[in-house]
């Protein structure tokens, strides 16, 4: 009998990255990772994430559940809830976002953009990494 693995709870926002790079990819199977992370810092979900409302809309449940985790049945403690607002507070920063000055004419990357794709990919690259090592490779889809 194999034993189910929590993921932290600061992975919560690389999944969510994850999983909707991953959805972008499969509905359009003819573009590569890079143009997927392209496409997802247009989306919505990119909006929620770098608005800070990702991790507000999370605090405000958890806050109406007496700080007890929907998915994990468990209650959130303050330094996790402290790690998550550092979080929170990162996202912010590195995926600021600046309308219609993503591309300089000869159509490369602004260095705030390039940032939040870097940071866009380092965050998916943790959760890979914590794919493999907690050995569930078959949530590995993107093979960063």
């Amino acid at each position: 009998m194999s034993k189910k693995t929590e993921k932290p709870y600061v992975l919560r926002a690389a999944e969510f990255v994850y999983s909707n790079i991953v959805k972008i990819k499969s509905s359009n199977p003819e573009v590569n990772n890079i143009q997927a992370f392209e496409i997802f810092m247009t989306s919505e979900e990119y909006n929620l994430l770098s608005s800070g409302k990702f991790h507000d809309n999370w605090f405000l449940e958890l806050k109406n559940n007496k700080f007890i985790d929907q998915i994990t049945k468990k209650k959130i403690n303050e330094e996790t809830l402290r790690l998550l607002e550092l979080q929170k507070d990162s996202m912010i920063k590195f995926l600021m976002k600046i309308p219609k000055l993503y591309y300089t004419k000869s159509h490369f990357p602004l260095e705030i953009s390039q940032r939040a794709f870097d940071h866009l990919w380092r965050v998916c690259e943790s959760y890979e990494m914590w794919c493999k090592e907690t050995k569930q490779e078959k949530l590995i889809k993107l093979n960063l």
